[in-house]
């Protein structure tokens, strides 16, 4: 049977290579696509090609991000769950994701696939390279080959970490494959057609490379306006703590141990909440003393992604004529309404007239405010997340201490947002319900609620309630276990035999 495959695939390739069977991976570089040093076979062979694979990494994601990364994120996260609608109803690929009728052919889970896949590909070109430049190039130091091959680390955890939310098990990707010939192919068939690894062995790794970053990564820049846009050791102890809080490898001590090392760093939270994303005419807020990690743009070499949600203060006429992404709730509105939190709804939610009326009357309608301008940063991770995330392991842990434990820590979100103190509660159930409540408030629009519920097995709950109280959602197909994950792309599986798809779908 693998011999047929085999064959298949070498049609299959020598049909993409115009009948020439010697094809080299788009992903990495060879004798087939580029001029290569005869002797040691590689296109990578000094200091320098390293320094532009790590800055290729961050240019190339201040590029790509926007689309798959950040709002594409946002319709898993917010709109699978209880924040917000996805806002265009026309618009068939996100309507299909919040109401749960997804399949294989939808454009925005291909074109995420193929993103995240190709963000490790980049990595990967770091990761594989940069040991053997430490040995055959003297300008190389140390600290550069520590701290380059850190940042790759984090990219590839980080994308991989994001994958197996929306996937589960997924092509593990940690080589570069060599050039295929009709000698070699089944040699390398399984690096050109890799099956999906188990979620379980992809964590593996993920911790892996996360623990190397946490010894070897740039040291954060934690000062107000420092450069946050760096994989840093406050990034990957934050993302080693969101990795153990998941089910595949829960180990809730870990958890606070990592977000404790992350607050040991010295990051600060912001004085008010909105000066996360506040702007004026002149610049935007950016780089605070509580940003971990964020991607950053200026008016002159601005993002495009403000477009997908609401105006751009700077020039507020531009590409306002059409239905806007991620609508606020109903239900969250009035979750903020009944903590009386008008410090965070007023940063997140902000009210305008519009020509479209599809949740909300059209001279006073609702649009997410945390990416208001061109210039605008997305923050990837910060200090409210960790101190809350902090707050849920002591909560599964037993610690609801006022003075030490979950309700301490959900409490210093809170006193920011001007809002009074919680009491300390007896109950497991019910901390973890309180902190679950404040995570929505606190981090809304930002990526995470969807996710936070499957964590606790409540995304079932609220999903399959929502279109019951309000009957602007999408009709909703019943979540299941299976229908959790998103399908694994059918163009995806065309192209690589190996591929099997998710159950449900």
């Amino acid at each position: 049977m693998k011999k047929t495959i085999y064959i298949s695939a070498a049609a299959y390739l020598a049909l993409l290579s115009s009948c020439n069977l010697d094809l080299y991976p788009v992903t990495s570089y060879n004798e087939g696509n580029v001029s290569v040093d005869e002797e040691s076979e590689t296109q990578y062979s000094t200091r320098a090609d390293m320094l532009g694979l790590r800055d290729a990494i961050y240019n190339s994601y201040v590029k790509n991000i926007q689309e798959s990364g950040y709002q594409d994120w946002l319709v898993y996260s917010e709109c699978r769950a209880d924040n917000a609608y996805c806002g265009s109803p026309s618009t068939g690929e996100i309507a299909a994701i919040e109401s749960n009728n997804v399949d294989g052919e939808n454009k925005n889970v291909v074109r995420d696939w193929s993103y995240f896949m190709e963000q490790v590909s980049n990595a990967n070109q770091i990761i594989c390279n940069i040991d053997s430049i430490l040995v055959n190039d003297s300008s190389m130091t140390q600290t550069e080959h520590d701290e380059w091959k850190s940042e790759a680390l984090c990219w590839r955890a980080y994308n991989l970490f994001f994958m197996t939310q929306l996937w589960g098990d997924v092509p593990m990707v940690t080589t570069i494959p060599p050039a295929i010939t009709a000698e070699n192919i089944e040699e390398v068939y399984d690096e050109y057609f890799p099956s999906r690894t188990p979620i379980g062995e992809v964590y593996d790794q993920i911790i892996e490379d996360l623990e190397y970053a946490c010894q070897y990564a740039p040291e954060p820049n934690v000062a107000d306006e420092g450069d946050k846009n760096q994989f840093s050791k406050g990034f990957a102890y934050g993302l080693l703590a969101r990795v153990y809080a998941e089910k595949t490898r829960q180990d809730w001590q870990k958890v606070a141990e990592y977000c404790q090392a992350v607050e040991d760093f010295g990051y600060r939270l912001c004085e008010n909440y909105g000066d996360l994303w506040a702007y004026d005419d002149s610049d935007v807020n950016r780089n605070t003393t509580e940003s971990i990690f964020e991607v950053t743009w200026t008016k002159d070499q601005g993002n495009w992604v403000w477009m997908m949600f609401h105006r751009n203060y700077y020039n507020p006429d531009d590409s306002f004529t059409w239905a806007k992404w991620i609508t606020p709730s109903r239900d969250l509105i009035a979750a903020y309404e009944a903590e009386g939190d008008t410090e965070r709804m007023n940063a997140s939610i902000v009210w305008d007239q519009c020509s479209w009326s599809n949740y909300y009357p059209s001279d006073n309608y609702a649009f997410m405010h945390k990416c208001p301008t061109n210039a605008s940063s997305i923050i990837l991770m910060r200090l409210g997340e960790i101190y809350l995330l902090h707050a849920e392991a002591l909560a599964m842990l037993g610690n609801f201490s006022a003075g030490n434990g979950a309700t301490y820590y959900v409490n210093l979100v809170r006193e920011r947002a001007k809002l009074d103190p919680i009491d300390e509660l007896s109950s497991q159930e019910d901390m973890i319900d309180a902190v679950l409540h404040e995570r929505r408030l606190e981090l809304a629009f930002e990526g995470f609620r969807f996710f936070d519920l499957v964590r606790h097995d409540k995304a079932k709950e609220v999903h399959d309630s929502m279109p019951l109280e309000d009957s602007y959602w999408q009709t909703r197909y019943a979540l299941t276990d299976e229908t959790i994950l998103m399908p694994v792309p059918t163009t995806e599986m065309d192209n690589n035999p190996s591929l099997v798809q998710n159950p449900g779908y």
